[in-house]
């Protein structure tokens, strides 16, 4: 197949100076008729905007941040290593939820990733002094968290997704009054709850927590409730190991866990690629699921419908939780209070990977 050669330069993005050529007017009077700003008649102004439609001109970022008009995107950054969202589908259906509620109002997501928070909160200055965006997006909540203070001193709207407050931890720092933050977040505890009482009434009464990134809020309150059911309920061993939610840690956890002098009749994965590695693990070690040990994961996916033997997980609609977080920013940016909001307690969907524990 022979290649198409051609000397055509690249097409030129169309400017405000094209507009007016073609629309028979001043510059001046293009930027008054596209800003929606007196100094031109009627006619004029819909003369304007319907040759703008035509040549596909567009507002530059960089120069609504020179005029004071906003930017028309909000910004969403991820303070964790590339590989930790793996075949993870939190994550990509939490960014589908947002980036559906931000597209009838013409919002563009700009997304970033970085090696940790102090990183991020730099990220949060540069695009606050840049004017990137109008306000942001942030997740996984730390026990000791820099990032609400930050986002406080800029006046940088943010909606946060997921609880502040950890055990042993006052929570997010006191933050001035004009700060304008909003919470969306899930019933962590109460989520451990309804796994540890399904496991609990097949029987278990030892149980193995293969738990998400250490410093994390969530990661501390799922640790905290699984040790408070375990006291609650008399558990004889209720024992969490932290990892980076990769498969290759969860698998490592896994093997620590099955190594243990009493180890578990049963896991919970903090996600379903941890979820997958641990069942990969008790194959080989010859153990049959849910014969000799159950598994549940704390994410569903259509892994968790296709992996032999179905895998127990609790059911949220992470894009709807992101669709609410988004519409959360929106109405800050519409100069509506910040409030803090508690997100549906997911359910539990018993699946094959749970029973009875050996000997029952």
């Amino acid at each position: 197949m022979s290649e198409i050669e051609s000397d055509a330069p690249p097409p030129r993005r169309p400017t405000m100076k094209d507009v007016a050529r073609e629309a028979g007017v001043s510059t001046s009077a293009v930027s008054f008729a596209l800003n929606d700003r007196p100094g031109v008649s009627d006619a004029t102004r819909r003369r304007v905007i319907r040759v703008a439609d035509r040549l596909g001109w567009r507002p530059s970022s960089a120069a609504r941040a020179l005029s004071g008009e906003n930017a028309g995107a909000v910004g969403m950054v991820l303070a964790r290593p590339a590989d930790s969202l793996g075949g993870e589908s939190f994550f990509l259906q939490l960014v589908s939820g947002i980036q559906a509620s931000l597209a009838p109002r013409d919002q563009a997501l700009v997304f970033q990733m970085v090696d940790d928070v102090q990183a991020e909160c730099e990220l949060y200055r540069r695009w606050w002094a840049q004017r990137r965006v109008d306000g942001v997006i942030v997740v996984d909540p730390r026990v000791s968290d820099p990032r609400p203070e930050t986002l406080a001193v800029l006046g940088l709207p943010a909606v946060i997704i997921g609880g502040m407050e950890a055990p042993g931890n006052p929570g997010a720092p006191q933050l001035p009054r004009q700060a304008r933050l909003s919470n969306i977040w899930a019933d962590d505890s109460g989520a451990m709850d309804l796994i540890v009482r399904h496991l609990y009434g097949l029987g278990h009464r030892r149980i193995g927590h293969i738990a998400g990134t250490p410093g994390f809020a969530h990661t501390a309150r799922r640790i905290a409730s699984l040790r408070a059911a375990a006291r609650r309920l008399g558990l004889d061993h209720a024992v969490s190991v932290t990892t980076d939610f990769t498969d290759r840690q969860g698998a490592k956890a896994a093997r620590r866990l099955f190594s243990a002098p009493t180890p578990p009749t049963a896991l919970i994965c903090d996600n379903e690629v941890m979820a997958v590695a641990a069942v990969s693990v008790a194959a080989e070690r010859g153990l049959l699921i849910p014969r000799d040990v159950s598994v549940v994961s704390w994410e569903d996916s259509p892994i968790c419908h296709t992996l032999h033997p179905q895998l127990t997980a609790l059911v949220r609609k992470a894009d709807e939780f992101g669709g609410r977080a988004a519409s959360e920013l929106l109405a800050l940016l519409d100069g509506s209070a910040p409030r803090q909001l508690q997100d549906p307690l997911p359910q539990l969907q018993p699946r094959e990977s749970t029973g009875s524990p050996p000997g029952q």
